[in-house]
């Protein structure tokens, strides 16, 4: 879940605030500048949320590839195309949006 302090700090990481629980209500500002909306750290909140979905297939290839030297070892011993096929299961588990 993505929290209005993380939308706060997408925004603008040196806006000084803290937060009592997870609403907009909760939020002490303690800056003396124009202050983001509700409604801003909302859309901001669903602009992180979609861009963390559409992460999500980079993480999920990032620990499913095997380690740099397993794939080193897959070429040296079975050459590239052996190694393109064993990399080619984890790009077709987790496409690209």
């Amino acid at each position: 879940m993505i929290s209005y302090s993380e939308a706060i700090n997408s925004i603008d990481s040196s806006f000084l605030y803290s937060c009592e629980g997870e609403t907009y209500e909760g939020i002490n500002w303690q800056d003396n500048r124009d202050i983001p909306s509700k409604v801003v750290l909302d859309a901001e909140i669903v602009r992180l949320k979609e861009e963390d979905v559409a992460q999500e297939y980079a993480r999920n290839r990032a620990t499913e590839y095997p380690t740099i030297a397993e794939q080193l070892d897959e070429i040296f011993h079975n050459g590239i195309d052996s190694w393109k096929a064993v990399i080619k299961v984890t790009k077709d588990k987790y496409p690209k949006g």
